[in-house]
């Protein structure tokens, strides 16, 4: 059986190092963070989208994530508006500017994350890729 200690370890520091260079290149090339783009592409996924559902989506607090989508509507990247099934809360739509964005920004990191991923040999990174899947079911369920 794996030390857990050192998985635990060397899980936290490869996400730790993998989401830092991804998210230096996209600040340096599109001025954007790899938090903004992950949020833009949830706020896209989705056919309505509120603060809540990105909140539980990445598991952080609602209030961390109202501030970051303050941040994106301070861009011109999204907007509120309000929610016809809940007056309690508002809807979040990407502008124009927003989708610009993330369309920029997504093939930047695709081919960041491949070049991370690179010195994998393939059968290694379907394992990865396949396990931690399971392993995050298993942490959501």
């Amino acid at each position: 059986m794996a030390d857990l200690t050192s998985l635990f370890t060397d899980l936290v520091r490869a996400e730790t190092r993998l989401y830092n260079r991804i998210d230096a290149r996209l600040r340096a090339e599109h001025d954007i963070t790899l938090g903004a783009l992950e949020f833009l592409q949830i706020i896209d996924s989705r056919s309505t989208c509120r603060v809540h559902d990105i909140a539980r989506e990445v598991d952080i607090t609602v209030g961390a994530t109202s501030k970051a989508v303050d941040r994106l509507e301070a861009r011109g990247w999204c907007e509120r508006r309000p929610n016809p099934d809940d007056r309690r809360s508002s809807l979040l739509v990407l502008t124009a500017a927003g989708r610009h964005a993330m369309a920029t920004a997504t093939p930047t990191f695709e081919t960041a994350m491949a070049e991370q991923v690179s010195a994998l040999p393939p059968a290694v990174l379907d394992r990865l890729a396949d396990g931690l899947r399971e392993w995050r079911r298993h942490l959501e369920g």
